[in-house]
């Protein structure tokens, strides 16, 4: 045995147990984990407890409300004809902030296309996201710098990376951990399942997180599964956990735990986050087309933000000055927003051939010369 491997097994000896009701095998159905209930009452759970100062809970409502009002920013710039599309992630910021504020500097982020919360979490610029929607960037950031992946337009693909990735902790002997993005949907995905298999099979330490909005695009979950998404995770030989995906503090608590369990040798865990998604799949999408309006309208009593802002009114946390400050931070954000995509300069049509190849290749670098010669053939309209 190296001295890798001897120190995973240490750390393995140490690591938290899942409760008995989430071991993997289990047939008894978990209840649904919640800490805030929407009326933004405080309530305990014995297996996920959770303490949080009162610094620490303003943060969190601060985050709710500036991803928000950035998302619903991005929205209405994408009606303006200034963005080619957006996926809100309008009713799922307790998801988004709880899990990423669970997680450590050296964990590894793998998102879909609408983890702007996470981003938030992770210090991606608001306005590197929204050049990718312009069409002026291919992400914008480091992913190795943020720790946070660029995001991943096919469905599902971002389990296997991160389950790679994760093996590839295994390797190194750290006690980092990685957390998989996906939606209800991409469950049914064949790259999530391919990733449920290597990671139990080689114990990585990666969380698979599943935001149960309740719709893949125009699908129901009840038309991708017949149990509920959570205990999938027990025929793969790991543990399952369904949390209240509106409640920022189980979100928060259900992550650390299951990023702690994975980190310290135990393998991975699935955890779903029963939320909804109170708008469009996307602003291609017309949602009204194939769900009820009763029951969009029965969500909004479940908001996240609605309920934090409960708890810390009624605990005394938060004051009129406190909560004005935040609009005031609200709104000059949503400024800073529309005036930075407004200004995004259009990108070099050459940058396409910079990164085909590690190395110059001459194939490309006659390609580039081409369409340098043909671009300058319109200079000046004579052309047109």
């Amino acid at each position: 045995m190296t001295v890798k491997s001897t120190t995973r097994a240490r750390k393995k000896a140490a690591a938290p147990a899942a409760p008995d009701n989430l071991r993997a095998g289990s047939d008894t159905q978990p209840e649904l984990v919640q800490l805030l209930t929407p009326e933004g009452v405080r309530v305990e759970h014995p297996d996920y407890p959770l303490e949080t100062s009162p610094e620490e809970l303003r943060a969190l409502y601060r985050d709710l409300v500036l991803v928000r009002r950035f998302d619903a920013e991005a929205t209405a710039l994408q009606r303006q004809g200034e963005l080619g599309l957006w996926a809100s992630l309008l009713g799922q910021e307790a998801a988004q902030v709880g899990s990423g504020r669970a997680m450590r500097p050296g964990d590894y982020a793998f998102p879909t296309y609408r983890e702007h919360g996470v981003a938030w979490c992770r210090d991606v610029d608001p306005l590197n996201l929204l050049g990718m929607f312009r069409g002026v960037n291919h992400g914008g950031w480091d992913p190795n710098e943020k720790n946070f992946h660029l995001y991943t337009i096919v469905i599902g693909a971002q389990a296997l990376h991160a389950t790679g990735y994760a093996m590839g902790i295994t390797k190194d002997g750290t006690d980092d951990a990685v957390i998989a993005y996906f939606g209800d949907g991409a469950s049914s995905q064949g790259d999530v399942n391919e990733a449920f298999t290597f990671a139990s099979v080689y114990n990585s330490p990666v969380v698979f997180f599943c935001q149960n909005n309740q719709w893949a695009i125009s699908e129901p979950t009840t038309t991708q599964t017949k149990i509920p998404l959570y205990r999938r995770a027990s025929g793969f030989g790991f543990p399952g956990v369904r949390v209240d995906g509106n409640d920022v503090l189980a979100c928060l608590a259900v992550t650390r735990w299951a990023l702690d369990h994975a980190r310290t040798g135990n393998g991975p865990v699935l955890i779903e986050a029963f939320t909804y998604r109170m708008g469009a799949h996307t602003t291609s999408d017309d949602p009204t087309r194939y769900r009820e309006t009763e029951e969009t309208e029965s969500w909004k009593a479940k908001d996240p933000i609605s309920r934090l802002k409960a708890y810390l009114e009624q605990e005394g946390l938060v004051d009129e000055e406190f909560l004005a400050g935040i609009e005031a931070e609200s709104v000059a954000l949503g400024l800073r927003v529309r005036e930075g995509v407004r200004s995004m300069p259009d990108p070099d049509p050459t940058l396409i051939f910079d990164h085909v190849y590690a190395e110059p290749h001459t194939l490309v670098d006659e390609e580039r010369a081409e369409y340098e010669a043909y671009a300058a053939s319109f200079e000046g309209g004579e052309n047109l």
